[in-house]
């Protein structure tokens, strides 16, 4: 089974607004609500995938009770903690006439240290039956930026495949708790490993350097495809070139948290590196022809698999530190 972690789960919200402006009155012409949060958006791809997962993370108040019924709605299995503070909701405004996307999200509630503890609780209880957890998404307020790295750190000890997709200050130290793998966007990872990325050199340098801060391995995703080092140990690491020819989007919500479903999707079956980045790539390409984050048709990824490119660098990898 694959675990999936929400800390800040959401509703979110899509409205598709045709010429978009701000300062300006507009009328949605097509609106969508589900059950959000990267680790939810995860939990939805997997499934549609076919692959066994269960939900976990906080939901509070109303707002909560509704994540968790439209996640029931879904067939999305799940055992959430409840918490007082109320849930947060997103809002993404997509302009179906040139596909750009506004996303407003709300900072999300507070949690004790009671609370806290609950939910560090039933994390722990429920990778008993978990073969990979996946950590998603920010941290609500109330919990330390030091939380990924304890729980990456347990897991570890309980021998568990760990998975991160977060940002700032959280991914940073859960990187140097040394995860399985890491999955961030262009943006994440040029902010992680302190400079931009020009070009390919410069994002081959970057997952280096990521793997040289603890990771066992590292993803780059990007419109085109994505860059990686992965593989396992410093003696088995191989560095990926995978590349896809961008589809016209309708929505780019959610494509990163559709790619790694599908990696982890892959590593569940037992693929090699190679063949989870080929289906993680097809997984992030086919989903943004659909409103909705994690949203995708498992037979429109078969079908674009042939047409990705998969390069195998012939550049040496790193030594783990």
């Amino acid at each position: 089974m694959i675990l999936t972690v929400t800390l800040n789960a959401a509703i979110d919200r899509t409205l598709a607004v045709p010429n978009f402006h701000i300062g300006r009155r507009h009328r949605a012409v097509d609106q969508t609500a589900v059950a959000g949060g990267k680790g939810v958006n995860v939990a939805r791809a997997l499934r549609a995938l076919g692959r066994p997962v269960l939900a976990t993370g906080t939901a509070g108040g109303g707002t909560g009770g509704r994540i968790i019924q439209l996640l029931d709605d879904e067939g999305i299995a799940n055992d959430f903690v409840r918490i007082q503070e109320e849930s947060r909701m997103s809002t993404a405004v997509i302009d179906p006439t040139d596909g750009v996307t506004t996303e407003i999200n709300e900072r999300g509630p507070a949690l004790s240290n009671a609370e806290r503890e609950r939910v560090v609780e039933r994390i722990l209880y429920l990778t008993q039956g978990a073969q990979i957890v996946a950590l998603c998404g920010s941290l609500p307020r109330g919990l330390p930026v030091e939380l990924y790295g304890e729980l990456i750190e347990e897991l570890r000890r309980l021998g568990v495949t760990t998975v991160v997709d977060t940002e700032g200050e959280p991914l940073r130290i859960a990187t140097r708790a040394c995860p399985d793998l890491i999955s961030p966007n262009l943006a994440e990872a040029e902010e992680l490993v302190g400079h931009e990325f020009a070009d390919d050199e410069d994002r081959l340098n970057g997952v280096r350097d990521i793997i040289a801060m603890g990771a066992r391995g590292a993803v780059i995703t990007y419109e085109s495809g994505c860059l990686a080092l992965v593989g396992g140990d410093s003696s088995e690491r191989v560095a990926y070139r995978v590349t896809v020819e961008p589809r016209e989007p309708l929505s780019a919500v959610g494509a990163g948290d559709a790619f790694l479903a599908g990696y982890v999707a892959g590593l569940y079956e037992g693929g090699s590196a190679e063949e989870c980045l080929r289906f993680a790539t097809a997984c992030g390409a086919e989903s943004v022809r659909h409103v909705g984050a994690g949203v995708i048709d498992p037979r429109e990824v078969e079908r674009l698999m042939p047409e990705l490119l998969v390069e195998r660098l012939a550049e040496p990898a790193i030594l783990s530190p």
